[in-house]
Protein backbone atom coordinates (compact mmCIF):
# COMPACT_ATOMS: atom_id res chain seq x y z
CA UNK A 1 0.00 0.00 0.00
CA UNK A 2 1.63 3.33 -0.96
CA UNK A 3 2.18 6.45 0.92
CA UNK A 4 -0.79 8.50 -0.71
CA UNK A 5 -3.18 5.78 -0.13
CA UNK A 6 -2.45 5.54 3.95
CA UNK A 7 -2.75 9.43 3.91
CA UNK A 8 -6.29 8.94 2.61
CA UNK A 9 -7.15 6.13 4.80
CA UNK A 10 -6.57 8.24 7.52
CA UNK A 11 -7.79 11.13 6.23
CA UNK A 12 -11.18 9.44 6.22
CA UNK A 13 -11.15 7.65 9.35
CA UNK A 14 -10.30 10.18 11.37
CA UNK A 15 -12.85 12.72 9.92
CA UNK A 16 -15.13 10.16 9.74
CA UNK A 17 -13.97 9.20 13.69
CA UNK A 18 -15.20 13.28 14.29
CA UNK A 19 -18.20 14.80 13.69
CA UNK A 20 -19.68 18.29 12.44
CA UNK A 21 -23.37 19.58 14.04
CA UNK A 22 -23.49 22.70 13.82
CA UNK A 23 -27.05 22.36 14.82
CA UNK A 24 -26.51 20.43 17.87
CA UNK A 25 -26.46 22.01 21.36
CA UNK A 26 -24.03 21.43 24.46
CA UNK A 27 -26.71 21.22 26.72
CA UNK A 28 -24.09 21.38 30.42
CA UNK A 29 -22.42 25.07 29.08
CA UNK A 30 -23.83 28.53 29.70
CA UNK A 31 -23.28 31.63 30.57
CA UNK A 32 -23.17 33.57 33.66
CA UNK A 33 -23.93 37.52 34.23
CA UNK A 34 -21.99 39.52 36.99
CA UNK A 35 -22.47 42.95 35.10
CA UNK A 36 -25.12 43.98 33.21
CA UNK A 37 -22.45 45.46 31.04
CA UNK A 38 -22.11 42.33 29.42
CA UNK A 39 -25.71 42.25 28.11
CA UNK A 40 -24.38 44.51 25.56
CA UNK A 41 -22.12 41.85 23.59
CA UNK A 42 -24.42 39.06 24.90
CA UNK A 43 -27.69 37.20 25.44
CA UNK A 44 -27.28 35.42 28.65
CA UNK A 45 -30.24 32.36 26.72
CA UNK A 46 -27.79 32.31 23.80
CA UNK A 47 -27.19 28.52 23.07
CA UNK A 48 -23.56 26.81 22.79
CA UNK A 49 -23.58 25.35 19.35
CA UNK A 50 -21.15 22.27 18.32
CA UNK A 51 -19.33 22.99 15.25
CA UNK A 52 -17.26 20.09 15.57
CA UNK A 53 -16.03 17.59 18.23
CA UNK A 54 -13.87 14.29 18.46
CA UNK A 55 -10.73 15.62 18.52
CA UNK A 56 -8.22 14.75 20.86
CA UNK A 57 -6.73 18.66 21.53
CA UNK A 58 -8.63 21.95 19.44
CA UNK A 59 -6.19 25.11 19.42
CA UNK A 60 -5.90 27.98 17.11
CA UNK A 61 -9.28 29.15 16.07
CA UNK A 62 -8.92 31.64 13.17
CA UNK A 63 -11.92 32.92 10.70
CA UNK A 64 -10.72 33.30 7.13
CA UNK A 65 -13.51 36.29 5.72
CA UNK A 66 -12.85 35.61 1.85
CA UNK A 67 -12.88 31.89 2.40
CA UNK A 68 -16.27 32.18 5.01
CA UNK A 69 -15.00 29.37 7.11
CA UNK A 70 -13.24 28.49 10.63
CA UNK A 71 -9.84 26.72 10.64
CA UNK A 72 -8.52 25.07 13.59
CA UNK A 73 -5.64 22.96 15.28
CA UNK A 74 -5.64 19.79 16.27
CA UNK A 75 -2.26 19.73 18.02
CA UNK A 76 -1.50 16.08 18.84
CA UNK A 77 -2.79 14.76 15.34
CA UNK A 78 -0.43 17.27 13.76
CA UNK A 79 -3.36 18.85 11.61
CA UNK A 80 -5.49 22.02 10.86
CA UNK A 81 -9.49 21.62 10.10
CA UNK A 82 -11.62 23.39 8.59
CA UNK A 83 -15.35 24.38 9.00
CA UNK A 84 -17.23 25.99 5.77
CA UNK A 85 -20.08 28.26 5.60
CA UNK A 86 -21.85 25.13 5.45
CA UNK A 87 -20.87 23.66 8.59
CA UNK A 88 -18.87 20.92 6.19
CA UNK A 89 -15.75 19.60 8.12
CA UNK A 90 -12.77 18.85 6.24
CA UNK A 91 -8.73 18.21 6.68
CA UNK A 92 -6.95 21.68 5.83
CA UNK A 93 -3.33 21.17 6.41
CA UNK A 94 -1.04 18.29 7.66
CA UNK A 95 1.62 18.46 8.69
CA UNK A 96 0.78 21.63 10.79
CA UNK A 97 3.62 21.57 13.60
CA UNK A 98 6.03 19.36 12.97
CA UNK A 99 7.80 18.59 9.59
CA UNK A 100 10.60 15.73 10.30
CA UNK A 101 10.34 12.26 9.43
CA UNK A 102 11.41 11.47 12.75
CA UNK A 103 9.04 9.82 15.05
CA UNK A 104 8.41 11.74 18.30
CA UNK A 105 6.10 12.07 21.08
CA UNK A 106 4.42 15.30 22.70
CA UNK A 107 2.31 18.02 20.91
CA UNK A 108 3.73 18.63 18.11
CA UNK A 109 1.02 20.03 15.76
CA UNK A 110 0.59 23.81 14.96
CA UNK A 111 -0.55 26.14 18.02
CA UNK A 112 -1.69 29.69 17.51
CA UNK A 113 -2.82 30.35 14.08
CA UNK A 114 -2.99 34.17 12.57
CA UNK A 115 -2.88 35.84 9.39
CA UNK A 116 -0.01 38.86 8.59
CA UNK A 117 -0.43 42.01 7.02
CA UNK A 118 -0.51 40.16 3.60
CA UNK A 119 -3.13 37.98 4.26
CA UNK A 120 -0.77 34.88 4.73
CA UNK A 121 -1.14 32.44 7.83
CA UNK A 122 1.45 32.08 10.82
CA UNK A 123 1.35 29.81 12.57
CA UNK A 124 3.38 28.79 16.17
CA UNK A 125 5.07 25.06 15.38
CA UNK A 126 5.49 23.11 18.16
CA UNK A 127 7.30 20.17 16.76
CA UNK A 128 9.38 22.15 14.51
CA UNK A 129 9.72 24.64 17.38
CA UNK A 130 9.82 27.86 15.26
CA UNK A 131 7.48 30.78 13.96
CA UNK A 132 6.14 29.83 10.67
CA UNK A 133 4.33 31.10 7.35
CA UNK A 134 2.40 28.32 5.01
CA UNK A 135 3.82 29.30 1.33
CA UNK A 136 0.54 28.93 -0.15
CA UNK A 137 -2.16 31.00 -0.70
CA UNK A 138 -5.31 30.49 1.50
CA UNK A 139 -7.04 28.43 -0.93
CA UNK A 140 -4.41 26.43 -1.67
CA UNK A 141 -3.04 24.78 1.89
CA UNK A 142 0.38 23.27 1.43
CA UNK A 143 2.47 21.68 4.02
CA UNK A 144 5.49 23.93 2.78
CA UNK A 145 6.75 26.91 5.25
CA UNK A 146 8.78 29.84 5.40
CA UNK A 147 10.75 29.78 8.63
CA UNK A 148 10.27 33.30 10.28
CA UNK A 149 12.30 32.69 13.42
CA UNK A 150 13.68 29.43 15.34
CA UNK A 151 16.30 30.71 17.49
CA UNK A 152 17.11 33.18 20.17
CA UNK A 153 20.80 33.99 20.42
CA UNK A 154 21.49 30.64 18.72
CA UNK A 155 19.33 28.58 21.34
CA UNK A 156 16.44 26.95 19.66
CA UNK A 157 12.69 27.86 21.25
CA UNK A 158 11.45 25.76 23.66
CA UNK A 159 7.62 25.60 21.28
CA UNK A 160 5.89 28.84 20.27
CA UNK A 161 2.53 29.24 21.62
CA UNK A 162 0.17 31.86 20.28
CA UNK A 163 0.86 35.01 18.40
CA UNK A 164 0.31 38.69 17.13
CA UNK A 165 0.89 40.92 15.29
CA UNK A 166 0.52 45.27 15.59
CA UNK A 167 -0.93 47.51 13.61
CA UNK A 168 2.72 48.39 12.25
CA UNK A 169 3.40 44.52 11.57
CA UNK A 170 5.63 43.30 14.17
CA UNK A 171 4.97 39.98 15.36
CA UNK A 172 4.69 39.02 19.10
CA UNK A 173 4.65 35.59 20.60
CA UNK A 174 5.41 33.81 23.41
CA UNK A 175 7.35 30.39 23.80
CA UNK A 176 6.04 27.98 26.95
CA UNK A 177 7.29 24.45 27.46
CA UNK A 178 4.14 22.65 26.24
CA UNK A 179 5.69 21.49 22.76
CA UNK A 180 8.65 19.51 24.05
CA UNK A 181 7.74 16.09 24.61
CA UNK A 182 9.41 16.03 27.97
CA UNK A 183 8.02 19.92 29.00
CA UNK A 184 10.35 21.51 31.27
CA UNK A 185 12.29 18.36 31.94
CA UNK A 186 12.85 17.81 28.26
CA UNK A 187 16.94 17.64 27.40
CA UNK A 188 16.29 18.92 24.07
CA UNK A 189 15.14 22.14 25.94
CA UNK A 190 17.74 24.86 25.43
CA UNK A 191 16.98 27.98 26.95
CA UNK A 192 16.46 28.37 30.22
CA UNK A 193 13.36 30.42 30.37
CA UNK A 194 9.80 30.81 28.83
CA UNK A 195 9.55 33.97 26.83
CA UNK A 196 7.48 36.56 25.45
CA UNK A 197 8.93 37.69 21.77
CA UNK A 198 9.22 40.74 19.37
CA UNK A 199 10.49 40.34 15.97
CA UNK A 200 9.94 43.51 14.30
CA UNK A 201 9.60 44.13 10.66
CA UNK A 202 13.40 44.85 10.24
CA UNK A 203 13.93 40.89 11.13
CA UNK A 204 14.71 42.39 14.86
CA UNK A 205 14.14 39.77 17.53
CA UNK A 206 13.51 41.34 20.94
CA UNK A 207 12.98 39.31 24.05
CA UNK A 208 10.05 41.41 25.74
CA UNK A 209 9.91 39.37 29.05
CA UNK A 210 9.74 36.44 31.21
CA UNK A 211 7.08 34.49 32.79
CA UNK A 212 6.97 30.95 34.07
CA UNK A 213 4.16 30.01 31.74
CA UNK A 214 3.34 32.49 28.59
CA UNK A 215 1.07 31.93 26.79
CA UNK A 216 -1.95 34.02 24.55
CA UNK A 217 -1.54 37.36 24.15
CA UNK A 218 -3.25 40.09 22.49
CA UNK A 219 -3.49 44.07 22.17
CA UNK A 220 -6.22 46.42 23.16
CA UNK A 221 -7.73 47.88 20.08
CA UNK A 222 -5.68 50.98 20.24
CA UNK A 223 -2.48 49.15 21.20
CA UNK A 224 -1.44 51.09 24.17
CA UNK A 225 -2.09 47.91 26.20
CA UNK A 226 -0.92 44.38 25.69
CA UNK A 227 -2.07 41.65 27.92
CA UNK A 228 -0.65 37.86 28.75
CA UNK A 229 -1.94 34.93 30.02
CA UNK A 230 0.39 32.85 32.12
CA UNK A 231 -0.82 29.33 32.08
CA UNK A 232 0.93 28.04 35.05
CA UNK A 233 -1.43 26.50 37.85
CA UNK A 234 0.66 27.84 40.64
CA UNK A 235 -0.07 31.51 39.21
CA UNK A 236 -2.50 31.69 37.24
CA UNK A 237 -2.70 34.90 35.86
CA UNK A 238 -3.00 37.57 32.88
CA UNK A 239 -0.62 40.33 32.85
CA UNK A 240 -1.04 43.65 31.45
CA UNK A 241 2.00 45.88 29.84
CA UNK A 242 2.13 49.53 28.57
CA UNK A 243 2.92 49.81 25.15
CA UNK A 244 5.53 51.88 24.25
CA UNK A 245 6.08 53.76 20.84
CA UNK A 246 8.51 51.97 19.44
CA UNK A 247 6.27 48.57 19.90
CA UNK A 248 7.94 47.53 22.79
CA UNK A 249 6.37 46.81 26.10
CA UNK A 250 7.23 47.99 29.93
CA UNK A 251 5.45 48.32 33.37
CA UNK A 252 3.95 44.80 33.94
CA UNK A 253 1.05 44.90 36.26
CA UNK A 254 -1.54 41.93 37.04
CA UNK A 255 -4.44 42.02 35.33
CA UNK A 256 -6.45 39.37 37.10
CA UNK A 257 -5.54 36.10 39.02
CA UNK A 258 -7.37 33.12 39.15
CA UNK A 259 -5.10 30.88 40.79
CA UNK A 260 -8.04 29.93 43.18
CA UNK A 261 -10.03 28.34 40.90
CA UNK A 262 -7.54 26.10 39.17
CA UNK A 263 -8.71 22.39 39.92
CA UNK A 264 -11.42 23.28 41.57
CA UNK A 265 -14.78 21.17 40.43
CA UNK A 266 -16.53 22.74 37.45
CA UNK A 267 -13.61 24.80 36.75
CA UNK A 268 -11.31 22.68 33.87
CA UNK A 269 -8.12 24.87 32.33
CA UNK A 270 -6.13 27.24 32.88
CA UNK A 271 -6.12 30.95 31.42
CA UNK A 272 -4.62 30.05 27.50
CA UNK A 273 -6.07 32.02 24.23
CA UNK A 274 -7.51 35.14 24.10
CA UNK A 275 -9.19 37.71 21.74
CA UNK A 276 -10.17 41.56 22.44
CA UNK A 277 -13.22 42.63 20.98
CA UNK A 278 -13.12 46.55 19.45
CA UNK A 279 -15.41 47.29 22.34
CA UNK A 280 -12.07 46.51 24.62
CA UNK A 281 -14.06 43.93 26.48
CA UNK A 282 -11.64 40.81 26.82
CA UNK A 283 -12.65 37.15 25.96
CA UNK A 284 -9.58 35.29 27.96
CA UNK A 285 -10.48 31.13 28.34
CA UNK A 286 -9.23 30.24 31.44
CA UNK A 287 -10.47 28.13 34.72
CA UNK A 288 -14.53 27.15 33.70
CA UNK A 289 -14.73 28.38 29.78
CA UNK A 290 -14.10 31.90 29.00
CA UNK A 291 -13.72 34.95 31.28
CA UNK A 292 -15.13 38.46 29.99
CA UNK A 293 -13.24 41.61 31.49
CA UNK A 294 -14.13 45.09 30.77
CA UNK A 295 -10.58 47.19 30.41
CA UNK A 296 -10.61 47.58 34.33
CA UNK A 297 -10.10 44.06 35.13
CA UNK A 298 -13.64 43.90 36.39
CA UNK A 299 -15.19 40.17 35.31
CA UNK A 300 -19.01 41.07 33.17
CA UNK A 301 -19.54 37.13 32.91
CA UNK A 302 -17.84 33.77 32.29
CA UNK A 303 -19.06 31.33 28.92
CA UNK A 304 -18.77 28.27 30.86
CA UNK A 305 -17.67 25.35 28.35
CA UNK A 306 -17.81 22.66 30.76
CA UNK A 307 -14.38 21.65 29.09
CA UNK A 308 -10.86 22.61 29.11
CA UNK A 309 -11.18 25.84 26.74
CA UNK A 310 -7.78 26.54 25.31
CA UNK A 311 -8.55 29.33 22.59
CA UNK A 312 -10.97 31.70 21.08
CA UNK A 313 -11.91 33.63 17.71
CA UNK A 314 -14.29 36.43 16.57
CA UNK A 315 -15.68 36.24 13.15
CA UNK A 316 -14.60 39.60 11.35
CA UNK A 317 -18.17 41.20 12.14
CA UNK A 318 -17.91 40.36 15.84
CA UNK A 319 -21.54 38.64 15.50
CA UNK A 320 -19.94 34.83 16.17
CA UNK A 321 -17.75 33.89 19.40
CA UNK A 322 -15.80 30.55 18.69
CA UNK A 323 -14.22 28.31 21.30
CA UNK A 324 -11.92 25.38 20.79
CA UNK A 325 -12.49 23.20 24.00
CA UNK A 326 -10.82 20.35 24.35
CA UNK A 327 -11.95 17.94 21.87
CA UNK A 328 -14.95 20.27 20.75
CA UNK A 329 -15.10 23.33 18.45
CA UNK A 330 -18.00 25.71 19.91
CA UNK A 331 -19.83 28.66 19.09
CA UNK A 332 -22.40 31.60 20.32
CA UNK A 333 -23.74 34.28 18.61
CA UNK A 334 -23.08 37.66 20.00
CA UNK A 335 -25.62 40.73 19.50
Amino acid sequence: MNRLVIVTLWINLFLFSCSHQPNAMKKDAYIEIFDDQILELIDPNTPFHILAQGFAWTEGPLWLEEQQSLIFTDIPNNSIFRIDSKGELSLYLKPSGYTSDTPRGGEVGANGLTLDRQGRLVMCQHGDRRMARMDSPLDQPKSQFVNLVDKYQGKRFNSPNDVVFDKAGNMYFTDPPYGLEFNMDDPAKELDFQGIYCLKTNGELVLLDTISRPNGLAFSPDEEYFYVANSDPEKAVWYRYEVQADGLIHNRTLFFDVTEHVDKQGFKGLPDGMKIHSSGTIFATGPGGVWVFDPSGKVLGRLRTGEATSNCAFSTNEKTFFMTADDYVLKINLK
